[in-house]
């Protein structure tokens, strides 16, 4: 236990996700070493994080501006909607380079452990997208744990009454994984999206 702003900023930076005891103390002893100026422009950023970026009207993803670089491009396939749950979804999907459609942000997962069911979702608001019926195709892709895979089977049966068609991105397992390693969710995936060996 340190005293003052040492174990202060080590209980904050413990506070973060994936950011354990060990790695909070690693980190602010870090900062604590580094030179002042480079603390001083990662505590700026911080700050301008949160006054500047807000979500998307649209979409939800997060921007600078009322609608997303993503939105904005006209360029986009409007008829395509990948639906996923938080905007580091989004800069997923993009580094793969082969989706050109629209997106959607849900802002998590139903989940009922939690106390997050449909409506504190932004389920509402992808209703509201399709309304116009430019949309012809609705991409789940959602993470594939148990949460996940409620919020698809519920997404997929309010969105098959609309005469939409509902895809879900195919899953498996991963290359060079071991199946003693992989979820009962993913490998029951991958038995489902089997195919035939030629």
């Amino acid at each position: 236990m340190y005293e003052g702003a040492v174990q202060d900023l080590i209980d904050e930076l413990g506070r973060l996700p994936g950011v354990g005891p060990k790695s909070a103390q690693r980190i602010a002893f870090f900062l604590l070493d580094a030179d002042k100026d480079d603390v001083q422009r990662l505590s700026e950023a911080m700050i301008a994080i949160k006054e500047k970026v807000k979500h998307c009207r649209i979409c939800g993803n997060v921007a600078e501006q009322d609608e997303c670089a993503i939105c904005r491009d006209a360029r986009r396939d409007q008829s395509v909607i990948c639906v996923v749950e938080e905007s580091k979804d989004v800069m997923a999907i993009e580094r793969t380079k082969s989706y050109r459609g629209l997106y959607h942000v849900l802002g998590g997962s139903i989940n009922p452990i939690a106390g997050v069911g449909p409506d504190q979702l932004r389920i509402r608001e992808l209703m509201t997208r399709l309304s116009d019926e430019t949309v012809e195709e609705i991409v789940l892709a959602t993470d594939p744990n148990l949460e996940g895979e409620a919020t698809a089977t519920y997404l997929a049966r309010m969105l098959n009454t609309l005469g939409i068609k509902v895809t879900r991105l195919a899953s498996g397992l991963p290359v060079g994984g071991d199946l003693e390693y992989a979820d009962e969710v993913t490998l029951g995936r991958a038995f489902e999206g089997r195919t035939a060996v030629t």
